[in-house]
């Protein structure tokens, strides 16, 4: 495409989107991240398994043309920027992408080396690492911002139970449900202002002056942005799901009773938006037990909400209770990994982050720097990030491949180091500890 100078649009069908449903051809150019630190281990890995089990299951006849993409290290290489404008528009032109992690800074330091992550008060070299084509000025996550910049609004998180895996709840094997995080407001919206900034005495006076409330001068300020707009669409999206699914419930979780005009407004423009568009299929836990007696019709969903500090609860006491959960993105931030740990955190679970026509897919962890180049990392959550890929692309047969050579790894104990530590300390005599590499052989070879 002659609009890009980095990006390389390879021969093959540039999916569209028309009536509402993506148009995918047999050889779709998909958009690929390596990312930083670890991206360099687990993006290969899962880029072989998908052409395998792609391979197998349709015979040579489908298979992925990969694009790859930049930004993190390889942006600021290519474009002299880690979010480079370019990338965001191929995603936009190309509809699926998905990418390994990406550094994010933390703390107050000026730079940061996204070779090795280490933050520093001063441009050039890296105080650690001493490479000096990687530091950068400090910059927002580029996670957050890619969610933004594409209109990204729901991150998608389902948590399964894998045979074999230890699992710290003994209710583990109950635990199938998926996540709908809210993806472009509340505290991720980016308004984060210094103690003493402008902005931030500016908030504090207007609060003062409007309500007669007095916070400390020297506090920084966030603003938590909770819209109606925002909140529908998630739900919606959450919805159409369980629809599709044939779940049985969709559960608004929110601090409401603290935060009543964001989070308890979330709920209730959550269960409004079930209420005007869903109205025919779903039935609120008042009506169930008002007027139904507790009898749930047959076909119908029930639309319930719980606050967020008892969903952490009964998530580990009655995981079976729950099928969909909506939160926004602060709440699905914490729910989301402490829900994978349920179930032993296979390579801490694959993710997505979607629109109506874009989906980005990506390793739901961080870059682990010090495992970079040493062919040792769990590439579970990038893989299985790809298995959500192919199945939003209707390619199921694929899909289902790398989730058998998955399930039956972990059951042979042919595991990375992560899980074969957990396995041994169960007392597993027969774990063979393998490389990253080794497992996504492994995964193959089990197709």
């Amino acid at each position: 495409m002659s609009q890009f100078k980095e990006v390389k649009i390879p021969d093959g069908d540039l999916i569209t989107y028309c009536d509402g449903a993506l148009v995918i051809g047999d050889h779709p150019v998909i958009g690929v991240l390596r990312g930083d630190g670890i991206g360099l281990d687990i993006t290969p890995v899962m880029r072989k398994v998908v052409d395998a089990a792609v391979t197998r299951a349709f015979g040579g006849a489908r298979a992925i043309a990969w694009c790859p993409l930049y930004a993190g290290l390889e942006g600021l290489q290519h474009y002299g920027s880690e979010f480079p404008d370019e990338t965001v528009e191929a995603i936009r032109l190309l509809r699926i992408a998905i990418k390994g992690p990406f550094t994010t800074p933390i703390g107050e330091e000026t730079h940061v080396c996204l070779h090795c992550a280490h933050q520093q008060y001063h441009a050039g070299g890296c105080d650690k690492c001493g490479k000096d084509d990687g530091v950068t000025a400090r910059f927002r996550s580029i996670n957050v911002r890619f969610r933004q910049h594409l209109d990204l609004f729901a991150c998608v998180r389902p948590i399964m139970y894998f045979e074999g895996v230890p699992a710290p709840n003994k209710y583990a094997d109950k635990v199938d449900f998926m996540i709908f995080r809210e993806n472009t407001e509340d505290v991720y919206a980016g308004h984060d202002f210094e103690r003493g900034s402008e902005v931030a005495l500016a908030i504090i006076e207007l609060i003062k002056a409007k309500t007669g409330r007095q916070i400390r001068l020297d506090s920084g300020i966030g603003v938590k942005p909770i819209s109606e707009f925002g909140t529908k669409r998630l739900v919606r999206k959450a919805l159409d799901w369980a629809v599709a699914q044939k779940l049985p419930s969709v559960t608004l979780v929110h601090k409401g009773n603290i935060m009543k005009f964001t989070e308890g407004s979330f709920a209730k423009w959550g269960y409004e938006l079930a209420k005007e568009e869903f109205g025919d299929i779903t039935v609120t836990e008042k009506e169930l037990w008002d007027d139904l007696g507790g009898k749930m019709p047959a076909g119908k969903i029930l639309m319930k909400d719980r606050i967020a500090d008892s969903i952490f609860q009964q998530i580990q006491t009655r995981p079976d209770e729950y099928s969909v959960l909506a939160l926004p993105n602060l709440n699905g931030d914490y729910m989301s990994d402490a829900a994978i740990a349920l179930v032993g955190g296979l390579g801490l679970g694959p993710g997505a982050n979607m629109s109506d026509e874009v989906a980005l897919f990506e390793a739901t962890h961080g870059t682990a720097p010090k495992y970079t180049g040493l062919d040792k990392v769990n590439p579970g959550s990038i893989i299985l990030s790809a298995v959500m890929m192919l199945n939003h692309m209707g390619w199921n047969a694929a899909a289902d491949l790398i989730l058998k050579g998955i399930r039956q790894a972990i059951k042979d104990a042919r595991v990375t180091y992560d899980l074969a530590r957990l396995m041994e300390r169960e007392g597993r005599k027969d774990v063979k500890e393998l490389s990253c590499s080794g497992f996504g052989d492994a995964i193959i070879e089990r197709m």
